[in-house]
């Protein structure tokens, strides 16, 4: 079991670790805001099973079926968990709708206040770990996982601010409409999300500074070769794929020509762990005079 599955396991059970100190706040204080919290932290636990599923079938070595492998399931993983995150917003602003037109009995339970709080504390720690992890292995299942995660710290936080607002004014319409406030934040969230997952499974290109780095790589290990057009990049959960034209002298022999190609791979591969290359080799008279000009 690698680092990352490790993780995210780990955010299985920090979630129902979570989840159980929310839901006995709410308990304990009858609040819609917390419960709202509660009920985020539950779609966790759901996205945090996808995730771990995710990189599990991401993990399968390329087969017949799927001969670029399974790496793009990591990106279903994350619009999942954006469709999740933005359930958990309508059954909170269903639960806001109640809390405004029918009365309710609000307890300002510090005993419920600090298990919010302990849990808020929980999860930022949490959540910066993984995120770490996430970008170290470039996983966006692990990446959406701590958004996700983050986005619930940030609503703990706004929740807390809430029932202090209750206790000193003593009004409380300041739980629910807080809550709806926390429901607009959470459907942005998990529509952001969703949009950053479905530019991956779109094949979006690589970051324009992975392709500046990329162009830098070719020029430097491409000694011999005369320049490189037509490069393209896409990501598919860690992997990044690289393709391009590569432009060597007519007369190159093919054995030196491949030489060029192995020496641009492993520099490639050198910087950027997980990335796929593959190289077009074209005589002289198809450069193009635009591309990367090889040094």
């Amino acid at each position: 079991m690698d680092q990352s599955m490790r993780f995210a396991l780990g955010s299985i059970i920090i979630g129902i670790l979570v989840f159980t100190l929310k839901y006995f706040a709410f308990v304990l204080t009858g609040s819609i805001a917390f419960y709202s919290d509660a009920l985020e932290t539950s779609i966790n636990i759901a996205s945090a099973c996808a995730a771990a599923g995710a990189l599990y079938l991401a993990r399968k070595p390329a087969d017949q079926n799927h001969p670029y492998g399974h790496y793009k399931v990591e990106y279903f993983a994350a619009v999942l968990e954006g469709v999740l995150i933005v359930l958990a917003a309508i059954l909170i602003l269903r639960k806001v709708y109640t809390g405004l037109t029918e009365p309710y009995e609000l307890t300002v339970s510090f005993e419920g206040i600090g298990l919010n709080f302990l849990s808020s504390v929980i999860n930022c720690v949490w959540a910066m770990a993984l995120m770490r992890i996430g970008r170290l292995h470039r996983s966006p299942a692990l990446q959406a996982d701590a958004r996700h995660i983050m986005t619930d710290v940030y609503t703990s936080v706004g929740v807390l601010v809430g029932i202090a607002l209750v206790w000193a004014t003593g009004w409380q319409m300041f739980d629910p409409i807080l809550a709806g406030i926390v429901a607009v934040n959470i459907m942005f969230s998990g529509w952001k999300l969703m949009r950053e997952s479905v530019g991956g499974l779109m094949d979006e290109a690589a970051p324009e500074e992975e392709q500046v780095a990329i162009r830098a790589l070719i020029s430097e290990y491409g000694d011999g070769a005369l320049e490189a057009h037509d490069l393209r990049t896409r990501h598919a959960g860690h992997v990044t794929f690289v393709d391009f034209h590569l432009v060597v002298p007519g007369e190159m022999s093919v054995l030196d020509a491949h030489a060029i190609c192995d020496r641009i791979e492993e520099g490639i591969a050198a910087k950027m762990p997980g990335a796929r290359v593959t190289i077009h080799v074209e005589p002289e008279n198809h450069a193009k005079h635009s591309g990367i000009v090889v040094l």
